[in-house]
């Protein structure tokens, strides 16, 4: 990685700009999964450290341009108030005379969090005065935020443009293994990919069908490849308009993609749903599939036993509902056994992970689930490419 980051610059007695994220869950007032929080402490506790004043920003789910109290970052403000050995600050927006005040009153070892930045339309529109007013706040910007590193927004990309950037040791972290493990992976390397729709992961299937020894296909996207094979789905999820697509990848691949062998059918959507484990073959009318099958995981496990490089991104079955889990947390412990440099990306694949207590026995959990998705791609992530280089 060729960019700027932490140890590259110097920050004593200077203000910092730290976009984080800390879109994390709040019910009540109350912060639930704070995952994301305790991710940005190493660059925080760093540049406090090293003498700086901190000015962090981020954004809560979608406000869409207005200011919504549901989405405000006070709660966030409280809880990190908790986790570090200094002030919190709260500035009630993130423009404007309430924040600029707030900037120019924080003192050398203060964080001061500003108000959710997608408030205002700007953030997402990469608005140039935006991302200046933001800047002027600061002298030198440190990117952590690898959850939206994969958007173009003021808070990240327009920034850069004014003052200098580095990247903090969270985003260089994602990068050191979704970017170098990957490029120069040991062999062999396995990729896992599962969740509902192929057309979400079929430029990730693309482009590591050519650096992968294997890529072993679960979750709802393995059923339009069942499809394309001429198999009968009944009522099971399948992504009509992907089918030929599915097809021409399957040609593609030869036996690097590897499918399930066995499949767990339900008679509904549902979490009491009647269950039974069949082989692979045409679904009966009025049942459909919800996860892999054991001797599915067994034979996955049983790849993953000699694999030195691993990267997993979705579930294998629908893993909202216990019963139909078992999938997903068979193959988590079969990711953990490998003796391999192993990589989870994507919500559900971390909380499989998190659930099954695994978390301390894999290498990396990404943060971001989109932005590790488009990295998987091989595709250039905006924030990151915004970065000053060394």
């Amino acid at each position: 990685m060729n960019k700027k980051t932490l140890k590259d610059i110097d920050v004593k007695g200077k203000k910092v700009l730290v976009r984080v994220d800390f879109n994390v869950p709040i019910k009540d007032g109350e912060v639930g999964d704070d995952t994301r929080i305790r991710a940005a402490l190493p660059t925080l506790n760093y540049l406090l450290d090293e003498g700086a004043a901190l000015i962090l920003t981020s954004h809560l789910g979608r406000p869409k341009g207005e200011a919504k109290p549901e989405f405000s970052l006070a709660p966030v403000a409280k809880y990190l108030g908790g986790l570090v050995d200094c002030p919190v600050k709260f500035a009630g927006d993130c423009l404007g005379d309430v924040a600029k005040d707030a900037a120019a009153a924080l003192n050398v070892g203060e964080i001061l969090l500003l108000e959710n930045t997608r408030y205002h339309a700007g953030e997402k529109k990469n608005d140039p005065a935006m991302a200046k007013e933001l800047a002027s706040f600061a002298d030198v910007f440190v990117n952590d935020a690898f959850g939206t590193a994969h958007r173009a927004h003021a808070s990240n990309v327009g920034v850069t443009e004014h003052i200098p950037s580095a990247a903090g040791f969270l985003l260089e972290k994602e990068l050191k293994y979704l970017g170098e493990s990957i490029a120069n992976a040991e062999h062999p390397f396995v990729a896992i990919l599962g969740g509902a729709k192929v057309s979400d992961k079929i430029g990730v299937i693309n482009n590591l069908l050519d650096k992968t020894d294997k890529v072993l296909i679960g979750g709802g996207m393995a059923n339009t490849f069942f499809k394309a094979q001429g198999y009968e789905m009944a009522d099971s999820l399948v992504e009509a308009d992907s089918i030929d697509t599915a097809r021409e990848l399957l040609k593609k691949a030869g036996d690097t993609l590897q499918l399930p062998v066995d499949m767990v059918i339900a008679d509904d959507f549902a979490e009491q749903a009647q269950s039974t484990v069949v082989p692979v073959g045409n679904v009966p009318a009025g049942w459909r599939i919800l996860d892999v099958g054991p001797a599915t995981v067994a034979a996955f496990a049983d790849i993953l036993k000699s694999a030195k490089t691993v990267v997993w991104n979705g579930p294998m079955g629908v893993f909202e509902f216990p019963e139909f889990a078992k999938g997903t947390f068979g193959v988590a412990e079969a990711v953990a056994a490998a003796d391999a440099v192993s990589i989870i990306g994507g919500g559900d694949s971390v909380a499989a992970i998190n659930d099954a207590g695994l978390d301390e026995k894999v290498s990396h959990i990404s943060t971001g689930g989109g932005a590790s998705l488009e990295m998987l791609e091989g595709k250039v992530l905006p924030g990151l490419a915004a970065l000053q280089d060394k």
